[in-house]
């Protein structure tokens, strides 16, 4: 099986070396390359065509936010981001996830979690750490304006069914907890997923999560 390809970008040399050495002792993860900053990790993925980009938030030069930007809107791009932190309310993240970024992970995370977490983001079918990045989204919708029109008019593209099951996707609950709380086969569930994805012009379940909540289709607890 072809090894998940990791670059790693982060400004402190110590965190670029020791995430290398956690994941190099991982089956079926290869990390090929280092970037200092956001402007190296662009160049990098252009040379090297990672599958997954572990990106420091605060860096020199170029951040990882706008990196993370230029990395996920062309149009085809297919390298997943995966935001590193050191808070996990930090409001760079809420940034870092409308930018593109599919997930964050926190710098202080075991060896398995880091490793889980670069499976997960480079499958694409799940969110990362669901509780923990509902709580974010939550928060961010939660402080920004109201619902921006050109986004709920876009829910009007979605079926009874399909805007039920973004729903859930946003509550942080997974095809087969999905499939169980509406009695139907997890491969339907999945099913209604690519086709939201492609009727929104999302990315991964984690956009999913971030437009659910933006369009004012699923509000925090509270509010």
């Amino acid at each position: 099986m072809t090894p998940i390809r990791v670059l790693i970008a982060d400004d402190q040399v110590m965190v670029r070396q020791g995430f290398t050495v956690l994941l190099n002792l991982e089956p079926g993860i290869e990390v090929i390359g280092q970037a200092v900053d956001g402007l190296d990790a662009v160049a990098q993925v252009a040379e090297l065509a990672p599958d997954v980009v572990l990106m420091d938030v605060r860096m020199p030069r170029l951040g990882g936010i706008e990196a993370t930007r230029q990395l996920t809107e062309p149009s085809g791009a297919t390298v997943k981001v995966l935001v590193l932190t050191t808070f996990d309310l930090d409001e760079y993240v809420y940034e870092a996830l409308r930018a593109g970024a599919s997930g964050f992970l926190l710098k202080d995370a075991s060896a398995a979690e880091l490793a889980q977490a670069v499976r997960v983001v480079a499958a694409g079918d799940a969110l990362l750490a669901p509780n923990i990045t509902k709580r974010l989204i939550a928060e961010f919708s939660r402080v920004t304006s109201s619902p921006r029109t050109p986004l709920k008019d876009r829910v009007g593209d979605l079926t009874e069914r399909e805007t039920e099951v973004l729903g859930l996707i946003a509550q942080g609950l997974s095809n087969g907890e999905i499939a169980e709380r509406l009695v139907v086969a997890e491969q339907t569930v999945k099913s209604h997923v690519g086709r939201i994805l492609v009727k929104l012009g999302l990315r991964d379940r984690t956009q999913a999560a971030v437009f659910a909540y933006e369009t004012g289709l699923i509000r925090p607890a509270g509010y």
